[in-house]
């Protein structure tokens, strides 16, 4: 790997550090009644913000009562990324451009996996109803949106990355470019043009 790549894959890797101080995501909802807004922001093993507020509105239409409990994967997120981070920064130290791959890969991995996880919860979470919920309209889940607004009855909903999801996403693409650098890609298509 050139001093550039190395540079760029180190950085690329203590980024990812922010997962442990800010929050990843986050899910918001406005409504007549919220015109301020409500939400909460999800971290690499807690959440945070409106839950109490979030969880008395969900009552009334039978979803279940948001807690850290709903999501196991808190216990092992924090050891994942410390992985992560670890594989990211020997293959800056080594230089080794088959360890940046496997970083770059697992990055992408990484994200398809959240995502898929987040859109699981969300759709069980919104479509397991309580049956004997106040307020029932057929036909109807609460599923919030994986990523972008959505519109559940008279509530606007959010999802989407919160500022340690953003740097994420960045770190990511910053591997994933380095490592397409290394491989001569970026050389190969000037060729062609």
């Amino acid at each position: 790997m050139s001093p550039s790549s190395r540079v760029l894959t180190a950085l690329s890797a203590l980024a990812l550090i922010s997962a442990y101080y800010l929050p990843i995501w986050q899910i918001l909802l406005w409504a007549p009644q919220y015109p301020e807004g409500i939400g909460m922001q999800i971290w690499i093993d807690h959440l945070t913000g409106d839950i109490a507020s979030i969880n008395k509105m969900n009552f009334y239409i039978g979803m279940g009562a948001i807690s850290e409990e709903m999501f196991p994967e808190f216990l092992i997120l924090k050891y994942v990324v410390a992985v992560i981070i670890a594989i990211g920064l020997i293959a800056a130290i080594t230089g080794k451009r088959t360890l940046l791959g496997a970083y770059a890969v697992i990055l992408i991995l990484f994200g398809i996996a959240a995502l898929v996880d987040m859109y699981l919860w969300g759709y069980d979470y919104g479509h397991n109803l309580d049956p004997t919920a106040a307020i029932k309209i057929p036909d109807m889940s609460y599923q919030p949106p994986l990523i972008g607004y959505e519109q559940l009855l008279n509530f606007l909903a959010y999802s989407g990355p919160d500022t340690a999801g953003w740097i994420m996403g960045g770190s990511a693409f910053v591997a994933v470019m380095t490592w397409l650098y290394e491989l001569g890609l970026f050389k190969k298509l000037r060729r062609k043009l």
